[in-house]
C-alpha cells in the first residue's frame, strides 16, 4: 500500500528505463526529495511491431506514461528525451534535466571494427530513419537492415558480441547514453563523432516530467520548463492523499537541486529546432547543442532519407538562457526551411 509520503514514479518496463529512472529517483532522494516506487507503464512502442517509424516515430513511448500522469496515477513520469514529442501536453511540463550522459551514437561492431573499417557490403542494424541517412552518407557501400528490440536483443544481432543471438549482423548503432547506464559500454568499438553522425534531439538527456501546477511553488523552474505551464485543464487530475501538498513540496525542491542548467539550455535548443522544422522524432535530422567557451554552440545535420544529400550547419548564441536557447533552435530552423530542409528530408 503506497504511503502519503511516498512518490510515486513511472517508467517504461524495459531494463534501461528502469535502470535511468532509478538513478534519477535515488538523485531526488540524495538531493531531500521523498521516498518513491516504481510503478511500471506498458507503451505503444513497448508492445507493437514493425518499424520506429511505422508506428509513428518513438511518441509511442510516452504517451501511456503522461496518461498515467494526467489520470494522478503516477506523480512523475522519466522520459528518454529524446522519445518526449517536442509539442507540449495540456497540463504537463518537464520540471528537471538531469546532467546529460554522452549523447553521441555508438558503433558496435564485430571484432571491435570502427566503421572505416568495415568491409563494403557490410549489416549494420539500426532502426532509426536519422541513424540510416547519416550512416549511408558516410559509407553507402554498407547495407542497412531494420532493427527492433531492446539493448541486449540489439546486441545480440552482432555476430561474436553475445552467443545468445543470431550474430547476423556486422554492426549495430546505439546510444552511447543507453549501454553506459546498463553497463555495457565494453561492447563500443567507436564513439561515432558529431561531424559524422549527429544524434537525436535531446539524446543522452532524462525528462523528469510532472503535472504543471505542481512547479507553482518555483518560479524559476516553472520558467525553465520544457512544455506547457500555467492552468491546468480540468481533465489533469491532481491526486488528493493524505500529504499530498508535502509531497509536491519536496519534489519540487529537489527537481530544483537535479537540474542541470546547461543540459536545460541545450536540449531546450534541439527540441526548439525539432519543433521549427515540424519534423517528428524519427525524422532523418541530427542536432548537438553544447556550452563553449560562453557560447551555446548547435549543429544541426538534415539528410535525405537515403543519406545522398545531406545538409549541415552550425550556429552560436552568446546568450546563456532557456529563452534564448530556444531562440536560437527556431533561428537555425528558419533558415534551414528556407534552404529547402523539408523537402530535403521529406518532411512535409
Amino acid at each position: 500500500m503506497t504511503g502519503p509520503a511516498t512518490l510515486r514514479i513511472g517508467t517504461r518496463g524495459s531494463a534501461l528505463a528502469t535502470t535511468q529512472t532509478g538513478h534519477a529517483a535515488d538523485a531526488l532522494v540524495a538531493a531531500g526529495g521523498p521516498a518513491y516506487e516504481l510503478e511500471i507503464i506498458r507503451t505503444e512502442g513497448d508492445v507493437a511491431t514493425g518499424s520506429l517509424a511505422a508506428l509513428g516515430g518513438t511518441g509511442v513511448f510516452a504517451a501511456a506514461l503522461r496518461h498515467a500522469l494526467v489520470d494522478g496515477r503516477v506523480d512523475l513520469a522519466v522520459h528518454s528525451l529524446k522519445d518526449l514529442p517536442t509539442a507540449p501536453h495540456p497540463g504537463l511540463a518537464i520540471g528537471a534535466v538531469p546532467v546529460r550522459e554522452d549523447p553521441r551514437d555508438a558503433l558496435c561492431a564485430r571484432d571491435g571494427l570502427r566503421l572505416e573499417d568495415l568491409p563494403e557490403g557490410a549489416t549494420v542494424g539500426t532502426g532509426s530513419p536519422r541513424r540510416v541517412a547519416q550512416l549511408l552518407a558516410a559509407r553507402p557501400d554498407v547495407t542497412v537492415v531494420d532493427i527492433r528490440g531492446n539493448v541486449p536483443t540489439r546486441l545480440a544481432r552482432v555476430a561474436g558480441l553475445d552467443s545468445s543471438g543470431p550474430g547476423d549482423l556486422d554492426a549495430v548503432v546505439l546510444a552511447s547514453s543507453g549501454l553506459r547506464r546498463l553497463g555495457l559500454e565494453g561492447h563500443i568499438s567507436q564513439h561515432l563523432d558529431p561531424s559524422v553522425m549527429l544524434p537525436a534531439p535531446g539524446q543522452g538527456a532524462l525528462a523528469l516530467e510532472v503535472r504543471a501546477e505542481v512547479l507553482h511553488a518555483d518560479a524559476e523552474l516553472a520558467a525553465q520548463a520544457l512544455g506547457a505551464y500555467g492552468d491546468v485543464p480540468e481533465h489533469v487530475r491532481t491526486p488528493q492523499r493524505p500529504g499530498q501538498a508535502e509531497l509536491d513540496a519536496a519534489l519540487v525542491a529537489a527537481l530544483s537541486r537535479v537540474n542541470h542548467v546547461e543540459s536545460r539550455w541545450a536540449v531546450s535548443a534541439e527540441r526548439a529546432l525539432l519543433a521549427r522544422l515540424e519534423a517528428g522524432c524519427a525524422a532523418p535530422v541530427g542536432t548537438l547543442a553544447t556550452v563553449e567557451d560562453g557560447l551555446l554552440v548547435l549543429q544541426v545535420a538534415v539528410a535525405s532519407p537515403d543519406g545522398t544529400r545531406l545538409m549541415r550547419r552550425t550556429e552560436a548564441s552568446d546568450e546563456l538562457s532557456v529563452d534564448a536557447a530556444r531562440e536560437l533552435g527556431r533561428r537555425v530552423g528558419d533558415g534551414l526551411l528556407a534552404d529547402g530542409a523539408a523537402e530535403l528530408a521529406g518532411l512535409r
